[in-house]
């Protein structure tokens, strides 16, 4: 039964790799990417590593994925003018694929698979330590610095798109605070002595 999930959920991950290149619709295109990433968690969860597959679940599909699926759909994007910017790429595009396929068809040619390999991924940890407190110890130990500059770049990269997309538009009347909370009560307000039977 662990061949065949493994056999379905590999076909899955490819399968939707592939249409979400070739999709024509930009939403089919973040639907196949969401099928892959449960299909990954899928593979995570055969290999024993529960806690990777539901982080995978949580934030890729969770977040990421939905997160494209409503750019996508909210805003309103010409495909048929990007499609034709993208034709211009494509010999290019064809050409970097290519050296890639060739890069992954001598890098598995060459590998071997060594006979311990397999002893060694069944006592990566102490069977009597769960994966979630394995992996918070090497987080946390062995790779704090590192965890915390990884943080620190996403930080910056966050900051860094919420200031190149800010725009200030002068058309636009905004609220000041202060200057509404600092107000003279004697300077907001004018009273009119109104005459009967006139206007002001």
């Amino acid at each position: 039964m662990s061949v065949f999930a493994f056999y379905l959920f590999a076909v899955c991950v490819i399968a939707g790799g592939l249409f979400t290149v070739i999709s024509r619709n930009p939403v089919h295109s973040v639907l196949w990417l969401i099928l892959s990433f449960l299909s990954a968690a899928g593979l995570f969860v055969l290999l024993g590593a529960e806690f990777v597959a539901m982080l995978l679940i949580i934030v890729y599909v969770g977040a990421v994925a939905v997160l494209f699926l409503f750019v996508v759909m909210m805003l309103d994007i010409d495909f048929a003018e990007l499609k034709a910017e993208m034709a211009k790429y494509m010999p290019l595009a064809l050409l970097i694929g290519v050296i890639i396929l060739m890069q992954f068809v001598m890098a598995f040619g060459a590998w071997n698979a060594s006979a311990a390999a397999e002893g060694l991924r069944a006592q990566v940890t102490d069977p009597q330590v769960f994966n979630t407190d394995a992996l918070g110890l090497i987080l946390y130990d062995e790779y704090f610095l590192l965890f915390q500059l990884s943080g620190l770049i996403l930080l910056v990269a966050m900051v860094g798109a919420i200031v190149l997309t800010l725009r200030h538009r002068g058309d636009v009347k905004r609220q000041d605070v202060v200057s509404q909370m600092m107000r003279d009560p004697a300077k907001a307000m004018k009273i009119h002595d109104v005459k009967p039977g006139q206007g002001l």
